[in-house]
């Protein structure tokens, strides 16, 4: 039997940003929506099924930050940000509210379909994988449900954002070895090309404010000089 292709859905409000991406999309054997505005894509999204969202930030009336939010507040779909503005804190706030790549634009069509491919690659395995997950896992005084995405201390729930649960995840199945930056990139976010090591740091901060806030300790995460960063066991 014939696999049906993945279907992604485009939301840019730039007619030539849409018909070049569709264009290109529909060449490599994908299934193209296409939604100009914010609550457009929702409407989209409701009524049907996409494998991957390709989202610019700067829509008219709800931008694309809104958009994820309200996405992730009942889908884990990949969610590619699109944006004119190649800036670290564009970056950083789309992470860290459940997007899983960004790419600036004006940009390549090799590079634009290598990331797509590596965001449908990541969520197909991860599909995969799902009934063989070791759904509880517990150190150093910390359990994480990969079931619930959730994560709790003696003290209570620990509040995380998805980045960043998915970052403690996979500290904590590999707990006392040394990851590197791109290991971690690579097991938390799935990115294979072209991105900066340094959003890993600005995640690993704002995971110790949370483990802290949680009556934890947060060295618990240590810093390897010259290598990356290691979950120690207690």
């Amino acid at each position: 039997m014939q696999e049906t292709p993945p279907t992604i859905l485009i939301v840019d409000d730039e007619a030539s940003i849409t018909e070049f991406v569709s264009y290109n999309l529909k060449k490599e054997g994908y299934q193209v929506a296409v939604a100009a505005d914010g609550p457009s894509a929702l409407e989209a999204f409701a009524r049907n099924s996409f494998d991957l969202v390709v989202l610019d930030i700067n829509l008219p009336g709800m931008n694309g930050f809104e958009v994820c939010k309200h996405l992730r507040e009942y889908s884990t779909v990949p969610v590619l940000f699109l944006s004119a503005r190649d800036t670290e804190l564009d970056k950083v706030v789309g992470l860290e509210i459940g997007g899983d790549d960004y790419l600036a634009k004006p940009f390549g069509v090799r590079e634009f379909s290598a990331r797509v491919k590596a965001l449908l690659r990541r969520s197909t395995t991860e599909t995969a994988h799902e009934a063989t997950a070791n759904e509880i896992v517990e150190v150093s005084g910390i359990k994480l449900d990969q079931t619930a995405h959730s994560a709790q201390s003696a003290a209570g729930p620990i509040d995380l954002t998805p980045r960043e649960f998915e970052l403690l995840n996979c500290l904590m199945h590999h707990a006392g070895k040394v990851l590197s930056r791109e290991q971690l990139l690579r097991d938390a976010w799935g990115w294979e090309y072209l991105v900066e090591t340094k959003t890993v740091d600005t995640h690993i901060k704002r995971l110790r404010d949370k483990l802290e806030a949680a009556k934890l300790d947060p060295s618990i995460v240590e810093t390897v000089r010259g290598y990356g960063y290691r979950f120690r066991c207690e």
